[in-house]
């Protein structure tokens, strides 16, 4: 198992030390480092930026938004980042979710399944350097009756084939994701339900491509932070969880909050739901069990982050990406080693 670094949304009020972040992860020999968008940054131009201040640690996009951009011109941002980097980019995807697809971007959040299907197959086309034709329910490429023609992409990437992510919550997108990806993302992993709500669902879908799980990248973003009191280490975490759990997403439709209900949160889920849409955010983060939290985190001190991350690999992870709590550099910093000591421990490095 490897371990990757996950630095969320940039704007997120941590950005003046995420250099010296990623600088020590990729000295520490962090597989990866992966930076989110949603509706403020993009995250290309932030790994742009990281890989023109590091040397050997991977970026990735964790994710790019699939309705904010066409497929032919995310191959060309993953091509022009592999090549920048040396060949060391990870093409991250997802749908993201109705309220921003819709709300954002002006794209109806319909059938996330067949149009990911559909974008993954285009950009895999481009950056083989085939011509570029497609015809699909979502795609028509070149569009019929005009001028355009089947054209190539003009650049070499780095790589013959650049790894794709897909960003992937519940059932069926798991499943798919093992179908047609080369790793998944995914958050609120937690090793004791694993098999069931996760491992699961991509297995059916690589055995429905013909394949197995081995070399198949499992890869859960993990929060992380060193310390005795479990409870006051949890606390951390508390809005972000109710967040996801509460805010992210409609009542009707809430991804995060359906797999916190397979986990069996269901009274929990539905509580913090509640008071999340009728806005009272303290009230949500008050009600997130420090259960949920700890299931899925690292929290303590280095002996139990190495017997918690012996359970994330038994469960099938193959890349764990910490985003390391705190309020200053200094405590970030010593996340990242913390987990470090605690990988080289656990003999699973």
């Amino acid at each position: 198992m490897r371990l990757g670094l996950n630095l969320g949304y940039w704007g997120a009020g941590m950005d003046k030390d995420n250099l010296a972040v990623v600088r020590e992860a990729d000295r520490l020999g962090y597989a990866v480092c992966w930076a989110a968008e949603a509706y403020g940054s993009d995250a290309a131009t932030v790994l742009s930026w990281v890989a023109a201040h590091t040397e050997r640690i991977d970026v990735g996009s964790a994710i790019f938004q699939i309705p904010g951009r066409a497929p032919a011109m995310t191959a060309m941002t993953a091509a022009t980042l592999d090549s920048l980097s040396g060949g060391r980019f990870r093409l991250g995807l997802g749908v993201s979710g109705p309220q921003v697809s819709e709300g954002w971007y002006g794209v109806r959040f319909d059938h996330p399944l067949a149009r990911t299907r559909e974008y993954v197959e285009i950009v895999r086309k481009v950056l083989s350097r085939e011509r570029l034709t497609h015809q699909g329910d979502h795609w028509t490429l070149p569009l019929p009756d005009g001028p355009g023609k089947p054209i190539k992409l003009t650049v070499h990437p780095v790589r013959e084939r650049i790894p794709i992510y897909v960003a992937a919550v519940g059932p069926k997108n798991l499943a798919q994701t093992g179908e047609i990806a080369d790793g998944a993302l995914v958050l609120f992993f937690s090793p004791a339900h694993a098999e069931q709500t996760t491992i699961s669902h991509l297995r059916a879908g690589r055995e429905r491509a013909g394949r197995t799980l081995d070399g198949f990248d499992v890869v859960p973003s993990v929060p992380l932070a060193v310390g005795d009191d479990l409870e006051a280490l949890a606390d951390q975490f508390r809005p972000y969880t109710a967040l996801y759990v509460g805010g992210m997403g409609s009542r009707r439709q809430n991804f995060y909050n359906s797999l916190a209900q397979r986990m069996g949160y269901e009274e929990e889920a539905a509580e913090i739901q509640k008071h999340y849409l009728s806005g009272d955010r303290a009230a949500a983060e008050a009600a997130v069990p420090l259960q949920l939290i700890d299931d899925t985190a690292l929290l303590g001190q280095v002996d139990r982050l190495a017997d918690r991350m012996a359970r994330f690999a038994e469960a099938g992870v193959t890349t764990l990406s910490v985003f390391p709590g705190g309020a200053s550099l200094e405590e970030r910093l010593a996340g990242l080693r913390a987990a470090a000591e605690a990988l080289d421990r656990s003999g699973l490095g």
